[in-house]
């Protein structure tokens, strides 16, 4: 027998049996009791806005999923561009279809000449990169007149791969304007991380990416290409529902990453780990976020009720670069933290858990990119994440554009008064 819920209008007596799959049962159900009667669901903590095939993520047992493959395989035995195709695709590629795919990706990570020398140029000296990187997406899509063809699959396969490999680009392009540096053209004997590392921070003709660096960059972006209806790919779907081109979208998923509360964790993880200082200062900021006075960063998660498995995986990462960059001294008091937290009954009752961005930060700092690039450097993967799920969408016959109903709360209907009667 098939799960069902029925739903009763105790003002009518009309009642709706509606049948429940994965969890979910269809919102019509409420336009059959009334089609006047809306759902108040502010944040959208319990709806779900669409049928997704690319990500399954279960909170309560902290298992990721990308296209059915475990984060956790992705992650030890994969490449950043192989699991990039896996998730535009659906399928792992085989050993030609990847090369393909790398060969392509690398052989378009040049930008036009006119974005760094006229639009890059005339940022302010001290722009924010994030905001560089917003700016520049949406900009790019103004050198591809094609852009706006997205029900042609060619067309539209053509900005997925220019997006994924001008991204990089466009990150470094950033950092290296914000730094007063010159701009390092792409490098197309070199990996898709080290290509970055190596726009990033090379200064000289002697610099060399470390291999176990660019190992950590690919770890890193392969955790960070995708992770369900979180706010910037929602933002995407949002854009993309209206036939906006995918650079216009990219850029508003972007803009939803710029927020503090979405892209922003890592970088306040470190800004509380040099608050607490030292080792003995743990237990007393602990019982200080017990009593109300601030909070534990890097702990808790909207959707992860356990472990995130990525926080797991990124922990083991971050001894690894540690071994080349040497130690960050901010690592002993998060390891302090995490292992009273996770033993106190009040962390452990309201289910906070250490999540991504706990360790992400120490290890973006320890390769030496600045607070202001973390960001970026999430927006980078997760293009990969909105691309899929903007193909998705134009895909699916069930959507609509993006219109969500309001619950009014304003003043009933009142008569204008002239200006001088007021």
């Amino acid at each position: 027998m098939a799960d069902t819920i029925t739903l009763i209008d105790d003002r009518t007596g009309k009642t709706v049996t509606v049948a429940i799959n994965d969890g979910v049962f269809n919102s019509s159900a409420l336009r059959e009791l009334d089609p006047d009667l809306r759902m108040y669901d502010p944040a959208f903590l319990s709806t779900a806005a669409c049928s997704s095939s690319i990500t399954y993520l279960d909170g309560e047992a902290g298992i990721l999923r990308y296209r059915g493959y475990p984060i956790e395989q992705l992650a030890e035995k994969s490449t950043f561009l192989e699991v990039a195709y896996l998730l535009l695709n659906g399928e792992l590629p085989t050993a030609d279809e990847l090369d393909e795919w790398a060969f392509d990706v690398t052989h378009h990570t040049f930008i036009h000449e006119n974005m760094r020398k006229r639009f890059v140029d005339g940022f302010h000296y001290d722009a924010h990169p994030m905001g560089m990187f917003v700016s520049s997406v949406a900009a790019l899509g103004t050198f591809y007149p094609d852009a706006k063809d997205i029900f042609n699959k060619q067309s539209l396969d053509r900005q997925t791969l220019r997006l994924i490999a001008k991204v990089p680009t466009l990150a470094a392009m950033a950092y290296r304007f914000s730094m007063g540096l010159p701009f390092v053209y792409p490098d197309n004997s070199l990996s898709y991380s080290e290509n970055f590392l190596n726009m990033m921070f090379k200064v000289g003709d002697d610099y060399k990416v470390d291999p176990v660096l660019a190992r950590a960059m690919d770890l890193l972006f392969i955790l960070h290409a995708d992770h369900e209806q979180n706010c910037g790919t929602t933002a995407m779907r949002v854009v993309a529902s209206s036939q906006s081109d995918p650079y216009s979208a990219a850029a508003g998923a972007a803009s939803a990453l710029y927020g503090p509360l979405h892209g922003g964790a890592n970088e306040a993880v470190l800004h509380m780990l040099r608050e607490i200082g030292t080792l003995e200062n743990v237990p007393a900021f602990v019982q200080s976020v017990k009593d109300g006075n601030g909070k534990l960063m890097g702990f808790g998660h909207r959707v992860y009720k356990n472990y995130d498995p990525r926080a797991t995986i990124i922990k083991k990462a971050a001894y690894e670069v540690f071994e080349v960059t040497g130690k960050n001294p901010l690592l002993d008091i998060a390891l302090k933290l995490e292992q009273t937290a996770v033993e106190d009954e009040y962390f452990i009752s309201r289910k906070l858990y250490p999540n991504v961005d706990f360790y992400s930060g120490l290890i973006y700092e320890a390769l030496g990119f600045p607070a202001e690039m973390f960001t970026v450097l999430f927006a980078i993967p997760r293009t990969v994440g909105w691309l899929t799920h903007y193909a998705e969408l134009l895909s699916d016959k069930e959507q609509k554009i993006s219109r969500p109903r309001q619950r009014y709360t304003g003043a009933s209907e009142r008569n204008y008064t002239k200006i001088e009667a007021r």
